[in-house]
């Protein structure tokens, strides 16, 4: 892999300071902290191949489709060797890499990664699961406090309350993030000026509105999207399929 690991990516460096304190990455030292025990009972699986497997897994088992990976990644070593702060978007204006507008600032980032308009929006769609937190995203786009979809926690899911989801089932992996964003008809539902672009821009928009209208396509083109994510800034050290 040319340029690894300086180029970032499915390597396994969020561990390490400072990119798990990146902007970016608030809130995501829990998700971490949720693998060391499963990377303890499997010292021989990568920390990269475990995060993407996780990520995969989580999809299928929100009601997504079945993610095809491939194993085999090498993890970074250390800290030195994490990518630097800004590679990520931003929701809305001023952008750090200083676009216009939020359609040209997802192009920029993405584009430089390998990845298509199609992905782009693929991708986005998986803001059909989770919610907005200020102490979990970063103090940009903070969002409400709580909504009618978040007052409750739910003991059951492991869930607290509070925060603004995209979508009111925001444990389900589903095309409600394209209806949803779509409609712009609920308050309570998040709709960033990057989720807004994806139906007012002329080169995302035929892809939104596929997705709006058909889980089957979101599902297929998202699957193929996550997969290629996967691998960007992945070195491979063997393979596995599966």
């Amino acid at each position: 892999m040319e340029n690894f690991p300086k180029c970032g990516g499915a390597n396994g460096s969020i561990r390490f300071a400072p990119e798990i304190n990146h902007g970016a990455n608030a809130g995501l030292a829990g998700g971490v902290s949720l693998l060391q025990p499963i990377k303890d009972d499997c010292p021989e699986v990568s920390w990269a191949d475990l995060m993407q497997m996780g990520s995969a897994l989580a999809v299928e088992l929100m009601g997504g489709p079945k993610i095809p990976m491939r194993y085999g990644r090498v993890d970074v070593s250390a800290p030195e060797e994490c990518a630097k702060e800004g590679n990520l978007p931003g929701a809305r204006a001023p952008f750090h890499t200083a676009e216009a507008s939020a359609a040209e600032h997802l192009r920029f980032i993405f584009h430089r990664m390998g990845l298509t308009d199609q992905d782009i929006v693929a991708l986005s769609g998986a803001h059909s699961v989770g919610r907005v937190h200020a102490s979990r995203s970063g103090a940009q786009d903070p969002g409400k406090e709580s909504t009618k979809y978040t007052a409750n926690e739910d003991g059951s899911m492991g869930t607290t309350k509070g925060g603004q989801s995209w979508t009111a089932k925001w444990l389900t992996f589903s095309n409600d993030y394209f209806v949803d964003v779509k409609a712009k008809a609920d308050a309570d539902l998040l709709v960033l000026p990057t989720d807004a672009a994806l139906f007012e821009d002329e080169g995302f928009k035929p892809f939104a509105e596929k997705y709006a209208a058909s889980q089957d396509a979101f599902f297929t083109d998202y699957a193929a999207a996550h997969a290629k994510l996967s691998e960007l800034g992945a070195k491979f050290d063997g393979e596995v399929a599966l």
